[in-house]
């Protein structure tokens, strides 16, 4: 679910779907509002964090207010269509590093072999895994007085 540009516009794609050409301010509309659907829990891109999701949340707000002063990509000036794309470009970036289907994949050794392997997971398993290890540390603190102290 990724806003780009396309020809002079902007598009919508989501992973098994068509992109969907948003050439006027009630395409944006459906655009800007299903990216912002897709970054709350459990949303596509829900571990956006809070500063990226402000850029997101301005960048979109820019491109409606161009949507708004024009109508349409065809009546925008240069100028204005320039500002469209490199804030979609933003937009685009932030997304697409926080996609949690995006696959990303690392060599490593499995214990007791010096032969590679290549293992391959989503950016969600990674986050959630993250989430999980960190939750297990702050709580291993919290309840061992020794570690919280320091000694």
């Amino acid at each position: 679910m990724l806003v780009a540009f396309c020809q002079g516009g902007i598009a919508y794609a989501a992973k098994d779907k068509p992109i969907v050409k948003a050439q006027t301010k009630d395409d944006f509309a459906a655009v800007a509002a299903a990216v912002r659907k897709e970054m709350v829990p459990g949303g596509r891109f829900e571990f956006i964090d809070n500063k990226e999701r402000e850029t997101v949340d301005k960048r979109l707000d820019e491109m409606a207010s161009l949507f708004d002063s024009y109508g349409t990509v065809d009546k925008m000036n240069p100028d204005s269509k320039i500002k469209l794309f490199n804030d979609q470009e933003e937009v685009n970036a932030i997304l697409r590093h926080r996609d949690d289907d995006r696959r990303i994949c690392q060599s490593v050794a499995p214990v007791g072999s010096h032969i590679p392997r290549t293992i391959c997971t989503t950016y969600r398993d990674q986050e959630l895994e993250r989430r999980r290890t960190q939750q297990f540390l702050d709580d291993t603190r919290l309840n061992n007085p020794q570690l919280r102290s320091g000694k």
